[in-house]
């Protein structure tokens, strides 16, 4: 049985490259925002930035991406359960996430907030979600057709069937989720202390 995830995405039918540069766009904004001394975390967005990173450790040892030698269903996971832990936190803070996929940030008209860094990296963790709801596709159809037929085609490779460049793209959100100088450094970059213009989250 496939089990259904209750949300339908945020951002539409957003490609992936469209949903990383949202992402990449919002992150780094919310970076310059607060070298800048544009925004200035409050008490509740502070904690509860600190929480996510809690809540979404990959565990991944050390290890940088892409993470090759793990599960796609480990690898995954790590990715879609940011979607979660984002929802869990806009409503802790009392904030709404939005779809930002194809909004430049410079079109803000307001001071950057908590909400605005979120939506960025919702839109990239929606994908996570999306690529769960395949890989489960995927493999019912496996097991369903090796009820006929015993096959030993890899899951990787029946996903890259269904959606080409997928490991290609699956690398590229680990780089953008872990690993030095990304989202796992987040309570860092936006700590009591600015950052340095210098240090900025990898692509």
């Amino acid at each position: 049985m496939i089990t259904e995830h209750p949300y339908a995405p945020l951002n539409g039918p957003a490609d992936f490259a469209s949903r990383l540069a949202a992402a990449e766009d919002w992150t780094y904004a919310a970076l310059e925002a607060r070298q800048e001394g544009r925004w200035t975390p409050t008490e509740t967005e502070g904690p509860v930035l600190a929480d996510i990173v809690a809540a979404t450790n990959p565990l991944h040892g050390g290890h940088l991406p892409p993470y090759t030698g793990t599960s796609v269903y480990v690898r995954l996971g790590r990715i879609g359960n940011w979607a979660g832990v984002l929802r869990l936190a806009a409503r802790a803070g009392g904030w709404e996430l939005r779809p930002v996929v194809g909004t430049d940030p410079s079109s803000l008209t307001r001071p950057f907030g908590a909400a605005d860094l979120l939506s960025g990296i919702y839109a990239l963790a929606e994908q996570g979600e999306q690529w769960q709801r395949l890989m489960l596709a995927t493999v019912a159809d496996l097991h369903a057709s090796a009820r006929d037929r015993p096959s030993r085609r890899p899951l990787e490779k029946a996903l890259e069937e269904r959606a080409p460049g997928f490991a290609r793209e699956l690398a590229a959100a680990e780089a953008f989720f872990t690993g030095p100088g990304t989202l796992e450094d987040l309570p860092s970059y936006l700590g009591p202390t600015p950052p340095s213009p210098v240090d900025t989250l990898s692509a």
